[in-house]
């Protein structure tokens, strides 16, 4: 299906899977807090998109008569891409942030019979696993947020995009982009602790930054590889980047369906909450319950974490 234009109003429509909620979609998103890449104002969604040196500022809604098959994209202001093909891609990053492409049929079958899943399915049906397009924003967010809580991540994100990434304004609003790796390759690592963010991380972020900038590491390049186990590998031998930094980018950022950080404290507490168990599971516990979700993992922790957040 082919997105339809109306360049005098700038917008586009999209027409998305029967299995897509916008609203429970919307809901997740407001669950961050102090987030500052996005805006969320009567259950529009709001963000500033960066492509090939045009940035525009888009509105995310519902589609025509507020119905939820299909989503309506409206380019702010002069912020509409002079050129097609940045069109084109800033439709294409939308659809891979909402997850549109994915067929969510499998999943929602197999959770059908399905002791946790089963619940988290009729609780958020509908919702997609809402992605980080951009390789670099993913990357520093797995380190930023590592073995801290989530609001202190938040916030410790703001700071690092308000210090060193850059804004666009419409209507007396400000948009915030992420830092580029161009804009952290070349800091000094106190430049970063000034944040209260630690030594070791403020070395990975740079560390990754130039690794990118060298063309080192690129979003094709880990696809290209094809295999999960193998894309996890590349990423491990990247200081600072553990298995479940390496999965929780393959989840939100390459879209690996078999991506399962099976470590991560947010799903054994999800887990630990819909079993009503005293304690945590165990790996060995995880791995028995996660048998029946063989290439679904990556939406089955998703889905377990929004108990959680």
């Amino acid at each position: 299906m082919t997105n339809s234009r109306d360049a005098s109003m700038q917008v586009m429509t999209l027409p998305v899977p029967k299995e897509f909620s916008f609203s429970e979609n919307v809901k997740y998103l407001s669950n961050a807090p102090n987030e500052c890449l996005i805006q969320i104002k009567e259950g529009r969604v709001y963000k500033a998109i960066s492509i090939d040196q045009e940035t525009m500022i888009v509105e995310i809604s519902t589609g025509p008569n507020n119905q939820e098959h299909s989503i309506s994209v409206q380019f702010l202001g002069e912020t509409m891409p002079v050129r097609e093909s940045v069109q084109d891609a800033a439709i294409r990053y939308i659809r891979d942030w909402f997850d549109l492409d994915t067929d969510l049929v499998p999943f929602y079958e197999l959770a059908k019979t399905d002791r946790l899943l089963e619940r988290a399915v009729k609780s958020f049906y509908g919702l997609r696993n809402m992605g980080i397009p951009d390789l670099f924003e993913a990357l520093c967010w797995g380190i930023i947020g590592q073995q801290i809580n989530l609001a202190f991540a938040y916030t410790l994100k703001r700071r690092f995009v308000e210090t060193f990434g850059r804004y666009v304004e419409h209507a007396g609003e400000q948009y915030w982009l992420f830092p580029t790796p161009q804009d952290i390759a070349s800091l000094q690592v106190e430049d970063i602790t000034k944040l209260k963010m630690s030594i070791k991380k403020s070395e990975y972020l740079i560390g990754v930054a130039q690794l990118m900038v060298e063309g080192k590491l690129t979003k094709e390049q880990l696809l290209d590889m094809g295999d999960h186990k193998q894309i996890e590998k590349t990423l491990v031998q990247i200081r600072g980047i553990g298995p479940w930094t390496a999965n929780y980018v393959l989840m939100r950022c390459l879209r690996i369906p078999s991506a399962f950080p099976i470590d991560d404290v947010g799903l054994h507490n999800a887990i630990k909450y819909l079993t009503g168990a005293d304690t945590k599971p165990t790996k060995a516990e995880i791995l028995q319950l996660a048998g029946p979700w063989k290439n679904w993992e990556s939406y089955a922790t998703f889905y377990l974490w929004r108990f959680l957040y």
